[in-house]
């Protein structure tokens, strides 16, 4: 019997396997050999959400006449949740109804906006360093990329004059994400607006990713404090870094009403809704005071101070400004990169640090160390690594 030669669509060529499932599959054997491994890679929140979140969750899944289908749009009550939240933290007005649209993640969200905007061939503006899902997801759609850069010496800010330079005619989309990851910077209004001028110069739509907002960063501060900004941008923002909810996967997307009905046209064809009690669950959390938000900075406050001495017995450096769920830190100039120094720390001391090079090009003489590890275990993982120097 012949073999039956099956090959992959071209794009499974344009894309690799997420570092971060790649490189928690090889943890996970080594735990599995006995090696106790201390994870202070990935930014999932080891905390619960708050309890009268889980409550209503648990209460309204208990109920006959909820595990249906929802709304493609989400429930009113979870659009309406999102736009008193941006009204009462960010000073945002959002219509519920035609600028809101809830997401399973901002992850599907990047997804979801690539494809309402950009045809094979078209240019997307993405940073270097940033998240690698907007390279992937560009790649997939068959976009071409351009790379802009975001230095230390540029305080992790776009150089203007040079994406001037670019053939900015054909590029449809430029994606930041500020809070910055894996930077830590936090943008100005300064900054947003020259992001909103620049799009309106050249039509391009800005893409805001902004789920760090609130994490150690006492300025919540959304790219729509610009005037108009909607006319141009489209933000996203979710509940896994804010509330504890990573693995619930609820998050938003805001912008005009033209802009929404687009990306909820490629959203319905893709996916079913979400689940009714989550989604009530989620607006509860929302609904959160001060308090819960104080609450959870200071543990990562004190996480952050531990961080901070793991990085100095690397002798790397780092901005102590820095926001987010993050420290971002320069390895060494005797070091010859980041992988090199993660990898033996890892091997060493059993402690997995993120190499900045999976970030881009400009991250590769970074680390970054999650703060979503206990005081105890970030205790360790200092003690190891000063006893392996």
């Amino acid at each position: 019997m012949n073999k039956i030669d099956i090959k992959p669509a071209d794009r499974i060529s344009q894309v690799k396997e997420y570092y971060f499932s790649r490189k928690l599959r090889e943890i996970a054997k080594l735990n599995a050999q006995g090696l106790d491994i201390i994870s202070l890679g990935i930014g999932g929140p080891d905390r619960p959400p708050q309890v009268d979140a889980i409550e209503v969750l648990c209460n309204e899944a208990r109920r006959t006449n909820t595990h249906g289908y929802q709304p493609y749009t989400g429930i009113p009550e979870l659009r309406q949740a999102f736009a008193n939240w941006y009204k009462r933290y960010f000073g945002i007005a959002l219509d519920p109804t035609t600028e809101i649209q809830p997401l399973i993640g901002s992850k599907e969200g990047i997804l979801h906006t690539t494809l309402a905007f950009v045809n094979p061939g078209d240019g997307v503006l993405v940073p270097n360093p940033g998240y690698p899902t907007y390279t992937a997801v560009s790649q997939l759609a068959g976009a071409k990329i351009y790379k802009y850069d975001l230095t230390e010496q540029s305080n992790w800010e776009p150089d203007f004059a040079s994406l001037e330079s670019l053939p900015l005619e054909n590029i449809k989309l430029m994606w930041v994400n500020y809070p910055n990851m894996p930077t830590g910077h936090r943008a100005s209004r300064d900054l947003f607006q020259k992001l909103i001028d620049f799009g309106k110069r050249h039509g391009i739509i800005i893409v805001n990713d902004n789920p760090y907002s609130f994490i150690l960063n006492d300025t919540p501060l959304s790219i729509f404090c610009i005037d108009r900004a909607k006319d141009i941008a489209i933000e996203l923002n979710s509940l896994s870094k804010s509330h504890n909810m990573a693995g619930w996967r609820i998050a938003m997307v805001a912008s005009n009403k033209n802009f929404i009905e687009w990306i909820l046209r490629v959203k319905s064809n893709i996916d079913s809704g979400q689940f009714r009690p989550m989604m009530l669950a989620a607006a509860k959390a929302l609904d959160c005071d001060q308090s819960w938000y104080d609450q959870i900075n200071e543990t990562y406050r004190r996480r952050r101070h531990i961080a901070e001495q793991i990085m100095d017995a690397l002798c790397c450096t780092f901005d102590a400004t820095q926001t987010g769920l993050f420290l971002w830190g320069k390895i060494p100039d005797s070091e010859k990169d980041s992988e090199t120094v993660t990898e033996k720390i890892l091997s060493d001391a059993r402690v997995f640090i993120t190499p900045g090079f999976i970030f881009g090009s400009n991250g590769n003489r970074y680390i970054r160390i999650s703060l979503c590890a206990t005081e105890e275990r970030m205790i360790e993982a200092l003690e190891r690594i000063n006893n392996v120097k």
